[in-house]
């Protein structure tokens, strides 16, 4: 009879380093041993953990919505994930290296306010109750530059069907994570962290609004607002929150994160109207990032046929800043 006696330092075999990662831990050292020495040992430990396999990825690719399509190319993968706003990491736009310290697991997104009944919800979890898919989009952003992205996700549509909001609810409040131990922007006290966005429960359900956990045929990047993120193609991109951690519902207008810091320049709303100039500069025209091409900005972004009818008989309403 053989007898296993157990020493106490073993571990399961579930745990154990895949054998392929073993035999190239010379190629990792080589790639990533010098960032982490450069890093604090916080962050540094932020990192590894931060490197752990994403438990979801083998969900992508997705099968393409073929409903959405494009007046221009894709924008290339490295120029997107190398070219964002994520002022949590800071006003640049190269933050990618800063956002890796960005832990995704575990990542629980709160759903409350005026619904039926409040819960939190593993981001896991949730993807693995949405129907998933791809949609190619264009993006126009308020600082005159443009991209066009193929996403995966989900219409936002299903989140509030999971939510079960009130009748009376008219918004729904997002928040960002908060966390300024990996965040380094979060310590700039004149920011009003978290950052904070809205829409109208009609601008939710629209079929255009879509909450995003993929990008380019994979999970979406930390720089690019990983795990979960919003995309609203109709709107200029600060409306676009990324790595949201909670979704409230109310029947008050919340004051989203550029209005509160700067409601002269950048309203609730924020739809795309190249006839409407920001204070500083005109937005009759954008400039296609990667492509060194300029193009006269449409209204609504080109997407008006979805979404123009959300916004009539609001005429006194500052829809454009």
């Amino acid at each position: 009879m053989h007898v296993i006696r157990r020493r106490g330092w073993e571990i399961p075999e579930r745990l154990a380093t895949p054998e392929h990662l073993v035999f190239n831990r010379r190629a990792f050292m080589a790639a990533g041993g010098a960032a982490a020495l450069s890093l604090s040992p916080e962050l540094a430990l932020a990192q590894r953990i931060a490197d752990r396999p994403d438990p979801t990825k083998e969900l992508y690719p997705v099968k393409r919505n073929e409903t959405y399509v494009l007046d221009r190319p894709i924008t290339d993968e490295k120029v997107n994930t190398n070219y964002n706003n994520f002022y949590e990491f800071g006003s640049a736009k190269t933050i990618a290296k800063a956002a890796q310290g960005l832990k995704l697991r575990p990542w629980t997104i709160k759903i409350d306010g005026m619904v039926e009944k409040a819960q939190d919800i593993g981001i896991d979890d949730l993807l693995r109750k949405m129907p998933l898919e791809e949609r190619l989009y264009r993006h126009r952003c308020v600082e005159a530059w443009s991209m066009a992205i193929a996403w995966s996700g989900f219409p936002f549509a299903k989140l509030i069907e999971l939510a079960k909001p009130l009748s009376s609810a008219k918004y729904v409040r997002m928040e960002t994570f908060l966390d300024a131990s990996v965040a380094s922007g979060q310590r700039q006290s004149w920011y009003p962290w978290p950052y904070v966005e809205g829409l109208t429960m009609a601008e939710a359900t629209n079929e255009l609004a879509f909450l995003v956990t993929g990008a380019y045929g994979k999970p979406v990047s930390k720089q690019m607002g990983a795990p979960l993120r919003l995309a609203v193609p109709w709107k200029y991109g600060f409306k676009s929150i990324k790595s949201i951690v909670r979704f409230h519902f109310t029947d008050q207008r919340p004051k989203s994160f550029w209005e509160a810091l700067q409601g002269s320049e950048y309203g609730f709303w924020a739809n795309v109207n190249p006839q409407v100039p920001h204070p500083r500069w005109s937005q009759a025209t954008e400039e296609l990032i990667g492509f060194g091409e300029r193009r006269p900005t449409l209204l609504f972004n080109g997407y008006g046929d979805h979404v123009a009818h959300l916004y009539k008989g609001l005429e006194q309403e500052r829809l454009w800043a």
